[in-house]
């Protein structure tokens, strides 16, 4: 089904209602499903309007983790989970310059701290109710880590997060089965569901928020009107590349977002004077360079980076990074400017591994580069020797220079990689990695994928690459899982003004709006659990809100 474009975001005066409800959710991802369920199971009439021709949005591609600070099943297992311990711990990652556990707020804003609180004290009672209505049952990952799991300040560093219950083993296919669940509770339920809507503009009515106007994807406009609210949930900005790159302070190559996550909740609000907050961050992870440059809509970040006998190196055949970091802090590493040559460095890394990881760590799950036969490996680069792969991924490389600022391998590519892997190996050898402290935390291990059992070693993330070929190469680059920033809400997802005063009616939970992580990622699922706990919140308050008069003023 196409889409309609993008029009004005001007508001509009109230008249000509085809549609009304007592809340309209824009949006049926993640937010959108939870937000239309807590406001139906209040009472409330429900309309939902997705841009896309089905539902789902980003959540629909993701492992669906949740992270649920003071779970249920934490607490049932005498798990301390305090609320100024977690608080600590978020505080410290978010605004690590600003961090101050001694300060009131702990060094962030007041604005940050009550969002953070807000994430403690709901994430746990909003994934209890959509579990006991059937609409998101689940099971505890109670050995699962925060990526952070070593910090002092994390005095809980394991069993907060939870997946859907009938997720497969291994994980990964959580998201599929959490909007399954989520999508046939909402139409069980009673929310009007309604796909191929592309929310426009708002309607106003003296000052307050009284509805939405769409248009289909065959250019039909719709007027649906909300008695009490609006809430979006519509994602972040991924790709819209303006608003990318204006705001977004690294050279991202757009990421795996659903591709209808064009930022359109940003014109919408700030048409009606809701003030914008952190823009410059977003949720980052490696990509494959080819398929974020075709804008490929099953396009997965590399959650999991799999492979032991495999590293990264770059243009100039050195290794930069600890391959087995957390996605998030892995790909910064894609960012770095130097200031001598001009250049980034590390823009394009190249994946690296041999026939034993290619037989051992093969898989299509959490967007593992590494395939096994039968699976789309346009992205694999091979050759018989590391000259011979040297000389393919240079090709490679060429295809992409309109994209990469003419980026080719140095002249020294090959030398480099060569000693490269001589030292890689001996490290490996021994299971301690003294450069990049591969395989040393927790977190690096839970990612590690699956690579060949070796009795008796020390480090499962390390293994000498072969003496001699097949080797194999992929081009990695850094992507978003989606952005962060957008309108500012309050605790309960209003959306507010310059003067920080709520904007009748109207309402931001998800990637839409801005987000109190600033530039960390806490854990597994740290953006669902807090995108679930403020739906939760935002369907309270525009439940409580008061049926709007309509002026055609």
């Amino acid at each position: 089904m196409a889409q309609a474009t993008r029009g004005s975001a001007a508001p509009i005066p109230a008249a000509g209602f085809t549609a009304e409800a007592d809340i309209v959710v824009v949006g049926g991802g993640g937010g959108g499903l939870p937000a239309a369920l807590f406001s139906r199971w209040l009472g409330n009439d429900v309309i939902l309007l997705e841009k896309a021709a089905e539902l789902g949005g980003t959540a629909r591609k993701a492992a669906f983790w949740y992270w649920v600070p003071n779970n249920a099943p934490m607490r049932a297992l005498g798990i301390e989970d305090r609320e100024e311990d977690c608080l600590r711990y978020m505080a410290r990652l978010s605004r690590p310059r600003e961090y101050d556990p001694d300060h009131p707020t702990l060094g962030l804003s007041r604005w940050e701290y009550q969002l953070c609180r807000a994430i403690y004290e709901s994430a746990s009672p909003a994934a209890e109710l959509l579990a006991r209505r059937g609409a998101l049952t689940y099971r505890h990952c109670a050995d699962v880590p925060d990526y952070w799991a070593e910090l002092p300040e994390n005095a809980a560093p394991r069993g907060r997060v939870l997946v859907p219950s009938e997720a497969s083993e291994s994980m990964s296919d959580g998201g599929q089965v959490a909007i399954r669940m989520l999508s046939a509770a909402a139409r069980r339920d009673g929310v009007d569901i309604r796909t191929g809507h592309r929310v426009q503009r708002l309607i106003r009515s003296g000052g307050a928020v009284v509805g939405v106007e769409a248009d289909t994807a065959d250019g039909e406009p719709c007027r649906v009107r909300a008695r009490k609210a609006v809430v979006f949930a519509t994602g972040g900005f991924t790709h819209n590349a303006e608003l990318r790159r204006n705001f977004v302070g690294v050279p991202v190559y757009g990421g795996c977002a659903a591709d209808t996550n064009e930022g359109d909740f940003v014109p919408i609000a700030s048409a009606v004077g809701a003030q914008l907050r952190n823009m410059n961050y977003a949720w980052m992870c490696p990509v494959p360079l080819e398929k974020a440059v075709a804008r490929d809509p099953g396009l997965v970040g590399m959650f999991s980076v799999a492979g032991d006998s495999m590293l990264f190196v770059n243009r100039h055949g050195r290794r930069v990074v600890n391959e087995k970091l957390p996605y998030n802090e892995l790909a910064q590493t894609f960012f770095q400017w130097d200031p001598s040559a001009a250049e980034y460095p590390n823009l394009v890394l190249v994946q690296v591994w041999d026939r034993r990881s290619q037989q051992h760590s093969a898989s299509t799950e959490y967007g593992r580069l590494i395939v096994p036969p039968g699976a789309d490996n346009a992205h694999v680069i091979s050759g018989q020797t590391l000259d011979d792969l040297a000389r393919r991924v240079d090709e490679r490389l060429a295809r992409y220079v309109g994209h990469t600022g003419g980026l080719r391998l140095a002249d020294d590519f090959t030398a480099n990689l060569k000693a490269t892997v001589e030292r890689f190996n001996e490290m490996a050898r021994e299971g301690v990695d003294r450069d990049f402290h591969r395989g040393e935390r927790a977190v690096q291990v839970l990612f590690n994928g699956p690579v060949k059992d070796e009795p008796e070693r020390a480090n499962p993330t390390l293994w000498p690459l072969a003496d001699d070929g097949p080797y194999y190469a992929a081009l990695v680059t850094g992507g978003t899982l989606d952005t962060k920033g957008g309108p500012k809400t309050t605790p309960d997802g209003q959306v507010v003004d310059d003067t920080d005063r709520p904007i009748p009616g109207l309402y931001g939970v998800g990637n839409c709006v801005a987000s109190a992580s600033a530039q960390a990622y806490w854990a597994g699922g740290a953006t669902l659990g807090p995108i679930i706990a403020f739906a939760y919140r935002a369907a309270q308050a525009a439940h409580a809100e008061r049926v709007k008069d309509i002026s055609t003023d």
